[in-house]
């Protein structure tokens, strides 16, 4: 069985929700990333930072232009242990429409699962039933 930390990314740009709304678009922008796990100062996901959760700025900049991600996030994140099984993951973020799922460990965050990661799988399984089928 594959667990999220079989195909999860290890390399996780977060953010503190004391950060300023307009830093944390840069770092999205910058970094072409759709969204960010939102921590405390040991790394405890409290939250996730995405491109709806800010999409509203474009009406309301005057009134919000200065407010912290904590003003913006959804919280609480929907996340998942890092022994959890990807059919389970994929089957959560279906049923959302969700894009990404921080991966935890004891609430700590140490991966992201995305969509591509699971297209990969997809798509990996597809060719090692292509190889076992064409070698038949």
């Amino acid at each position: 069985m594959l667990l999220a930390k079989d195909i999860m990314t290890t390399h996780v740009i977060t953010i503190h929700k004391d950060t300023p709304i307009f830093d944390a678009i840069d770092l999205m922008v910058n970094n072409s990333i759709t969204g960010i796990p939102v921590v405390e100062d040991n790394s405890k996901l409290v939250g996730i930072l995405s491109e709806q959760d800010v999409l509203r700025l474009l009406h309301t900049y005057e009134e919000e232009k200065d407010k912290s991600v904590s003003e913006f996030m959804t919280q609480p994140a929907i996340h998942f242990e890092e022994n959890e099984p990807v059919e389970d993951i994929c089957t959560c973020m279906m049923q959302n429409s969700i894009r990404r799922v921080p991966v935890t460990l004891n609430d700590k965050v140490v991966g992201l699962i995305s969509r591509s990661d699971i297209l990969k799988q997809i798509q990996d399984i597809h060719k090692i039933n292509w190889v076992i089928t064409s070698k038949c």
